[in-house]
């Protein structure tokens, strides 16, 4: 293994375990904007793939960039689904009014 290689996966592994303490220790009201910008953090993803198609030149290359952008955009898409029903949790619903209510003019 070369030292560039080990390096490399020292630091994937160090990112993983620093994420996995930081999400651990958010609370419960702040997901959303999490989720938010998880959002924009995809989106980048998916501009980064399309870069990478630009520099592909072989056909091993096309399908590895199609695949990783065709997932940053589920990923783009999930997000903002989940991140849609996450606020509509948050939004107060309308209080039915029945007739059977005494009005406030009598």
């Amino acid at each position: 293994m070369s030292a560039g290689l080990v390096s490399d996966i020292s630091i994937f592994v160090l990112a993983i375990l620093a994420g996995f303490e930081v999400i651990s220790k958010v609370p419960s009201t702040l997901h959303t904007p999490l989720m938010s910008a998880s959002n924009a953090i995809h989106g980048i993803v998916f501009v980064g793939a399309m870069v990478t198609a630009s520099q592909a030149h072989s056909a091993v290359g096309y399908v590895l960039t199609f695949v990783a952008s065709l997932f940053a955009a589920m990923n783009v898409a999930g997000g903002y689904a989940i991140t849609d029903r996450m606020l509509q949790m948050f939004r107060k619903r309308p209080v039915p009014r029945t007739d059977a209510e005494p009005s406030e003019g009598n």
